[in-house]
């Protein structure tokens, strides 16, 4: 036992070296989600070393470590989430995050396995993010498909009490979102945001029973703490993922609009 807790001591130190350690000013420690944020985030290492400015990537599979992170300070920016669910977290956690740049929307889209359409949904069971914004979200695309009507003013932070009608009397499963695509084998539908939609080999266009409109608000940004926005290297990092260099990138790797640019 002795040993085992030492071996966790030390695997925690290495951690705390590997994201926090070091304060050289040209380093830049970025956390991101791995498809699409720390693909595009690869793709820029090589024009901010032109600047002076050593990128790191560091991918995460959740969404809380990296915002506690960044708040805590052992990131110097994260590339994961969008806007409403940073404000969300900051009202949650009494955090301090902004956004430094939008860089894209990622369609969240309702996906089935055994069905075809919507009009087979009576009496289906639904898998749903358990995050208060992706849920709020989730419910608001099922509402935009007309398969419920939410509550007057749920909006964005709506939970399945906040169901008014269920004319199909859908049920809903509240997953963590990265478990979503695996669910899929065992309901009859799943909501899945675009980031673990897309490793899966998901494709919104073609494999979503109703896709988010194009016209969301729920863009992916560069978050850093407060008063680190006008931090240089994140102007300089901002500014190479709003590039032709990543517009090209995404119209060559997404063609059907799984990610779809802002800038």
């Amino acid at each position: 036992m002795k040993k085992l807790i030492f071996l966790m001591l030390v695997l925690s130190a290495a951690f705390a070296l590997f994201v926090g350690c070091s304060k050289d000013e040209t380093v830049l420690q970025v956390g991101a989600s791995p498809e699409p944020h720390a693909e595009m985030l690869n793709l820029v290492i090589d024009d901010l070393a032109k600047q002076g400015i050593t990128l790191k990537v560091i991918e995460f599979t959740d969404y809380v470590v990296p915002n506690d992170a960044l708040e805590g300070g052992q990131l110097d920016a994260n590339f994961f989430q969008h806007l409403p669910y940073m404000n969300s977290f900051n009202a949650e956690k009494g955090s301090h995050l902004v956004n430094a740049g939008g860089i894209h929307i990622e369609p969240m889209a309702l996906y089935s396995k055994s069905l075809t359409s919507l009009d087979q949904l009576q009496g289906a069971e639904i898998a749903i993010p358990n995050d208060p914004t992706n849920e709020g979200r989730a419910l608001l695309l099922l509402e935009s498909a007309g398969l419920i009507k939410l509550k007057e003013g749920a909006g964005i932070t709506a939970t399945p009490l906040d169901i008014a009608e269920n004319p199909k009397n859908l049920s809903f499963k509240e997953l963590e979102a990265a478990s979503l695509p695996r669910a899929l084998e065992d309901v009859d539908a799943a909501v899945i945001n675009g980031n673990y939609a897309i490793p899966a080999g998901l494709v919104a266009s073609v494999d979503g029973l109703f896709v988010e409109g194009a016209d969301s608000p729920y863009v992916n940004i560069v978050a850093v703490k407060d008063g680190n926005q006008s931090d240089e290297r994140i102007i300089a990092l901002v500014k190479a993922l709003q590039s032709e260099e990543i517009a090209s990138f995404i119209a060559e790797r997404y063609p059907n609009g799984e990610v779809v640019k802002v800038f």
